[in-house]
């Protein structure tokens, strides 16, 4: 099986109400999602707000997840960027002894060709033996890296082993697919959309809703892999509109407040995210409540 088959969750990062790291709910958040079943960890993705965070807390809190989780799952650490030069000073900086992969985001802002985006992470293949997951997700980056990009990088380097693929375009996900190295594999980076994924296809999923619906998104990714789709299509929908509320007013706001209402962790968010609204909030406990 493949190493990051299956359901990685990309976890958020507490804060405490003064805006510092909250090391003890992060503490509590590993041990939730690894009893609810996930199959690996992501530190320091997108949910966790990395961007705002210094490059002393990026470390500290990396390096907090690996003591928790104590090899109990894989442990990724998301480390990209749109200054390849500065990356591949994060690669060296980073203690990556217990880090299983890393996860690099297409270089956002910059807008570069298909050329630029293969020679990107080619530098990156260079710089690292660890596995690459290669994360696209034009939505936020404005740059979309096409299937052919992707897999001239799967073909060229042995361990980059896996793509999360967010584009939310159903026909790039089937070229990927279709076009893949056996050791390959194509991972879904929209949680509403993984069980069609799954039926074309793909190997799992690196959810933001895994952070709380743990069991139930776990539960549904393992019965849509093992091809019970009776039983995943009926959790895929118990948990559609709890998935949809996560979104509605930006990422990790909503994932904060559900964790917030589970007594997992506060649902402070840094600058220039902020919590969602009374309305959103309301939403989100009703739908606690009937689920």
């Amino acid at each position: 099986m493949h190493q990051f088959k299956g359901t990685g969750v990309a976890l958020v990062t507490p804060f405490n109400n003064d805006g510092s790291v909250d090391y003890a709910s992060l503490d509590k958040l590993v041990d939730h999602v690894i009893n609810g079943g996930v199959d690996y960890l992501v530190a320091l993705g997108t949910t966790s707000e990395a961007p705002t965070m210094t490059a002393d807390e990026k470390k500290k809190v990396l390096a907090a997840i690996v003591s928790k989780c104590n090899k109990r799952v894989p442990v990724v650490c998301g480390i990209g960027g749109n200054n390849t030069a500065e990356v591949l000073a994060n690669l060296a900086e980073y203690d990556l002894t217990n880090v299983d992969g890393i996860l690099s985001v297409v270089p956002y802002y910059n807008k570069p060709m298909q050329e630029g985006l293969y020679q990107h992470f080619k530098a990156i293949a260079n710089a690292t033996t660890k596995p690459i997951i290669l994360y696209n997700v034009p939505g936020r980056t404005v740059t979309n890296m096409l299937p052919a990009t992707t897999l001239r990088l799967a073909n060229e380097f042995k361990h980059i082993v896996a793509v999360k693929e967010a584009s939310g375009n159903m026909s790039q996900c089937m070229d990927l697919v279709q076009g893949k190295p056996a050791h390959f594999a194509v991972l879904s980076g929209d949680d509403d959309l993984v069980l069609p994924q799954i039926a074309i296809g793909m190997d799992g999923v690196i959810s933001v809703a895994a952070n709380c619906f743990t069991k139930d998104f776990t539960t549904m990714v393992n019965d849509a892999l093992a091809g019970n789709y009776p039983n995943a299509q009926k959790l895929h929908y118990k948990l559609l509109e709890g998935i949809r509320l996560l979104f509605v007013e930006g990422n990790p706001a909503g994932v904060k407040c559900v964790l917030n209402e589970m007594k997992i962790c506060g649902e402070t968010p840094r600058l220039p995210i902020v919590p969602v609204t009374a309305g959103t909030r309301q939403k989100i406990q009703d739908y606690l409540k009937n689920n």
